[in-house]
């Protein structure tokens, strides 16, 4: 990403600043007025985010319009952190500093040394550059070795052996949190950082000052503070102190998406594979996969304190596209369309992201394989009208079998529809008019895949290879 250029004509002393009538704010005054703007025009505040428009996004905008320091409460893949990021686009474009200051100094009103300095000495030549908004955030993410250091400071050896006093301010090596004056500040999986760290950012939150060491130094510093962490009923690595959590002014809690619909859209917005085959999603493997996150938030089986992350879903549709370019590459089709037997790619791309309940000893892919197959039967019973369905059944009297599979071309599959009759005209139904036979191949696997779990076909069943016949005993 290349480094914006500030606009030319742009004032480059402190006096030619003052001339052009230009007025210092607080970040959070910034932030204010920004968003207050966005709303009396209408627009979207954070529009990269999708499912919080009417739980989450109004209590951040209420939060930010009152000046608050957030915390963002929720588990895993949440949008948290896109949440923090999406913030730097409510700071002014551009920003004048003293050049040459370590901590973003405003030119009327320096707290560094250094700044100070370069006023006193210069007056209204002093200096000006103009920071981009983009480099007004800055993010840590929490860990238990953490130190002070490296979110306030330390005095810099290397500076002292250059000859300054252990007390002189230009002694001191500024952590994260100086450096991020005048902008956000956003510090992910807080309750992570160790208790005596915590207890380090109370006046950070509260009286906006900093102290390194023994060093009488008190910098007045200018932040928005944005933190995030899971659930404290949920991470077992920390805590997040009381006094430190009082200091927030607002505690916003998160959530997953709550429809597959909205889930869908993420997914859509996220997922990529880049393969040289042209991959397509029917409208019922998106739904599928859609709905298999949803019901693994509400199975007994997986471990609800550690959420189910939208990731899963990402991870899973891509896996189901990755396997249908990879059928078309073995059979030389110019392009591919996913079916029911590329669910299976699905048991290796979610086994690591749900975390399953330990009160039971299960095995994982047992479970997703459980999930996807409830997420096909109840795609199947909402979203089609089988009309053909007793028809489809007839069809398979006597010893008719149909085999499907990952690795078979779909010229397989206008055999099958030609040999079943009442099959093809039910698919006709289910995909869009005019649809090639990759889509009539997958929805053919879709209405065999229905039928089984419907439990009016049988089904002898090898990984991602399948072979449908009548039940015995019909």
């Amino acid at each position: 990403m290349t480094t914006p250029i500030p606009p030319a004509a742009r004032p480059r002393t402190r006096g030619a600043l003052r001339a052009a009538g230009y007025r210092s704010r607080s970040v959070r005054a910034e932030v204010r007025e920004n968003l207050e703007a966005r709303l009396r025009e209408g627009r979207p505040t954070f529009p990269g985010v999708l499912g919080y428009d009417e739980t989450v996004v109004p209590q951040l905008e209420t939060a930010l319009l009152a000046e608050h320091d957030v915390i963002l409460l929720g588990e895993r893949g949440q949008a948290k952190t896109r949440l923090a990021r999406a913030l730097v686009e409510l700071l002014d474009e551009w920003l004048p500093v003293v050049e040459g200051a370590p901590l973003r100094d405003d030119p009327f009103a320096p707290v560094s040394a250094v700044a100070r300095e370069l006023v006193e000495e210069h007056g209204d030549e002093t200096p000006v550059a103009w920071v981009h908004r983009r480099d007004r955030y800055a993010e840590k993410l929490a860990t238990p070795d953490t130190s002070m250091a490296d979110l306030i400071g330390d005095i810099d050896p290397i500076r002292v052996a250059g000859g300054l006093f252990l007390d002189d301010p230009r002694a001191i090596a500024f952590g994260l949190v100086p450096r991020a004056n005048r902008g956000i500040f956003a510090l992910n999986e807080l309750p992570d950082l160790a208790e005596r760290i915590q207890v380090g950012l109370l006046n950070v939150l509260e009286e906006r000052d900093v102290q390194i060491r023994a060093h009488l130094v008190r910098l007045e510093l200018d932040l928005l503070v944005v933190a995030t962490a899971n659930p404290e009923d949920y991470t077992n690595r920390g805590r997040l102190i009381t006094p430190l959590k009082d200091r927030f002014g607002s505690q916003i809690r998160t959530h997953y998406p709550r429809d597959v619909d909205t889930e869908l859209a993420i997914v859509r917005a996220e997922a990529r594979v880049a393969t040289s085959v042209p991959v397509s999603m029917p409208w019922f493997l998106e739904d599928i996969v859609g709905r298999i996150s949803q019901l693994a938030r509400q199975s007994h089986a997986v471990s609800q304190h550690s959420g189910v992350s939208v990731r899963v879903s990402i991870a899973d549709f891509e896996a189901v596209m990755a396997s249908a370019a990879r059928r078309a590459l073995r059979t030389g089709e110019a392009r591919a369309t996913a079916r029911v037997s590329d669910l299976v790619a699905i048991v290796p791309a979610a086994t690591g992201k749900l975390e399953l309940d330990g009160l039971e000893d299960q095995d994982p892919e047992q479970v997703i394989a459980a999930l996807v197959a409830l997420a096909v039967r109840q795609c199947f019973t909402e979203r089609v009208v089988l009309e053909e369905a007793a028809a489809i059944v007839a069809g398979f009297d006597g010893e008719v079998a149909v085999h499907v599979g990952d690795d078979l071309p779909d010229g397989h599959y206008a055999t099958i529809l030609a040999a079943l009759p009442a099959l093809a005209a039910a698919v006709e139904r289910v995909v869009e008019p005019g649809a090639d036979l990759g889509a009539r191949a997958a929805a053919a696997e879709f209405l065999l895949e229905g039928l089984y779990l419907t439990k009016r076909l049988a089904k002898d069943a090898a990984g991602p290879r399948a072979l449908y016949r009548a039940r015995s005993g019909r």
